[in-house]
Parts: C-alpha cells; structure tokens; sequence
C-alpha cells in the first residue's frame, strides 16, 4: 500500500519553540489522518526532521511498503537523497535515523515543493505552537 506523507517542522526563534505537522493520505490523495505536536525546543532543520521522522513511523505503523514524503525543505529532501552532504554535527544522528527508517519501505521517494503546496502540514505546525503558548 502506497501513503504519501506531507510533513513540516518549525520553530520560532530558531532555535526556539518547535512543532511539527504531519498530514497522511492514500495514493489518491484522501486524507486518512493528521496531527499536529510540539516537540520542545529545536532549529527549524530539526524540526524538520523530526516531523519526517514522526510521518514515516506513522505510514509503516498504517502497513504502508511505499511512501512518498512531501516537504517544503529543500535542505532535508536533498540530504535524504544525497545530493547534499550532512554538514552539522547534530544533524546526522537524524539523517542516519531517517534513511534508516526509510529502508524499512519497499519503495520511497521525497520531494521538495513550495511551501504552498504544503498548506495544511504548515497550518498543523502554527496550530501547535500557538496552541503551546
């Protein structure tokens, strides 16, 4: 079963309080679940991270085999992929997390849109931080 996985991770004064926001629908694009969360204090990368993160366990735990993650960072899909090189060091313990958990799926794919074209898992970010206070 195929799951395509919106994510977005943000935080307000980078660092500063960070959420993450995760939206998970069907190949053709029915929304099965979303969530919203705060995580603490984080930069935007790692909340960035953090929210793939969270989507992944979530479609392997719906018994999804291939996945396709949406993001707004461009940074983090093209580390993923490899075209760009893990640079900071506390970064890479969530890269290697990340590809980790990604092999776990038969097949996968992650690409980078607009933040527009990101709305919702954008919206699910502010809705937790301002929910957080």
């Amino acid at each position: 079963m195929k799951l395509v996985v919106h994510v977005d991770g943000g935080a307000r004064g980078n660092p500063g309080p960070a959420a993450i926001g995760v939206v998970v629908s069907d190949a053709d694009g029915t929304v099965i679940d979303e969530l919203d969360e705060p995580i603490g204090t984080a930069t935007n990368n790692v909340a960035e991270y953090r929210a793939l993160l969270r989507g992944v366990e979530w479609a392997r735990g719906l018994g999804a085999d291939e996945l396709e993650i949406v993001n707004d960072s461009e940074l983090i899909a093209r580390q993923l992929t490899g075209a760009y090189k893990v640079k900071h060091a506390s970064m890479k313990p969530l890269h290697a997390e990340a590809l980790a958990a990604l092999r776990s799926f038969d097949r996968w794919s992650i690409r980078s849109v607009p933040r527009a074209d990101n709305a919702r898992a954008d919206e699910l970010v502010n809705r937790a931080l301002d929910e957080a206070g």
